[in-house]
């Protein structure tokens, strides 16, 4: 689902395979990271759109529905599913999704940017793995209880709200991986293709040092052009697409949640030219560093 229209950029109109998918983004990537995360409700959305949205994906939020009354339709990268009161949707980064809605049908959704995954999940518990799986799943007591917890805190500007947004969202991605895990065989089976997974570890580890396509696809024995095409059909993306991503990913993790000096910000990003590391920044972005650290700043 998406939000209201001046929060979104359309930036990726074609799916590699030749169809039409329209891919969203957060626009200018800033007006959720104070909060952590956008909370709305179903028919809020959905009655502007006729209750029905195309199939689409987002490049870097994580979302999650869950259906109170009324029933509906959900895509999840070509599988449709039924859905019905009670139950839960879970959508993570890339996954191409359209929903449609009987009239009247209530629930909430909950987007969190890419930014707070990193920050709430350690790679070692293996919850990224399992929330990497797009699903249909009965929604529990204590997931239902902590997403109207979260529409709760999200709606109020009570003293020390970020900082129970970020506890609760933490508390919920944990419920859910759990409710997954205990509803397969093979828990420790990544959704995502096993090249994607293996880069995206190495992305992590090298996006410092500026690696090239070539230097990952030689890391991992495949050719630059193959893990590009693998990259592009799991995400939308080619993978110099995404080691910039990883690299703007960082530095705005950086801006949001540190008084670093945007210089030292650039040389730990291992740039030798901090004009040169705005001069990226701003064209990934739409703003300049301090732009973005001044916008991003929770209100006084």
């Amino acid at each position: 689902m998406d939000q209201s229209a001046h929060n979104w950029y359309n930036s990726n109109m074609s799916d590699p395979r030749g169809s039409p998918i329209l891919n969203y983004n957060l626009f200018g990537e800033t007006g959720d990271l104070p909060d952590v995360v956008h909370c709305e409700t179903i028919e809020a959305r959905s009655r502007l759109h006729d209750w029905e949205f195309a199939p689409h994906r987002h490049a870097r939020l994580h979302q999650v529905l869950l259906l109170e009354n009324g029933a509906g339709r959900v895509t999840l990268d070509g599988e449709p599913h039924l859905i019905s009161p009670g139950s839960l949707v879970n959508v993570p980064t890339g996954i191409v999704h359209g929903f449609a809605f009987d009239p009247d049908t209530r629930g909430h959704v909950i987007t969190l940017a890419a930014e707070i995954l990193d920050e709430t999940l350690r790679p070692s518990e293996g919850l990224a793995q399992i929330l990497s799986r797009p699903t249909v799943h009965p929604a529990r007591p204590e997931i239902t209880r902590t997403i109207l917890e979260i529409s709760t805190a999200f709606a109020g500007r009570a003293f020390a709200r970020a900082h129970i947004l970020r506890a609760q969202c933490a508390l919920l991605l944990g419920h859910i991986a759990h409710a997954l895990a205990q509803n397969t065989d093979k828990p420790d089976a990544a959704a995502k293709p096993g090249l994607l997974t293996r880069f995206e570890t190495l992305l992590d580890s090298h996006f410092p040092d500026h690696w090239r396509v070539a230097d990952y696809a030689n890391a991992l024995a495949v050719s630059p052009t193959h893990l590009s095409r693998v990259t592009r059909a799991a995400t939308g993306r080619p993978a110099t697409r995404l080691i910039e991503e990883r690299i703007i990913r960082e530095a705005r993790r950086n801006l949001v949640y540190t008084n670093l000096p945007v210089s030292t910000i650039a040389y730990t990003l291992g740039f030798e030219d901090p004009a040169y590391f705005s001069r990226v920044f701003s064209r990934a972005t739409g703003l300049s560093p301090r732009d973005f650290r001044r916008r991003a700043a929770p209100p006084a």
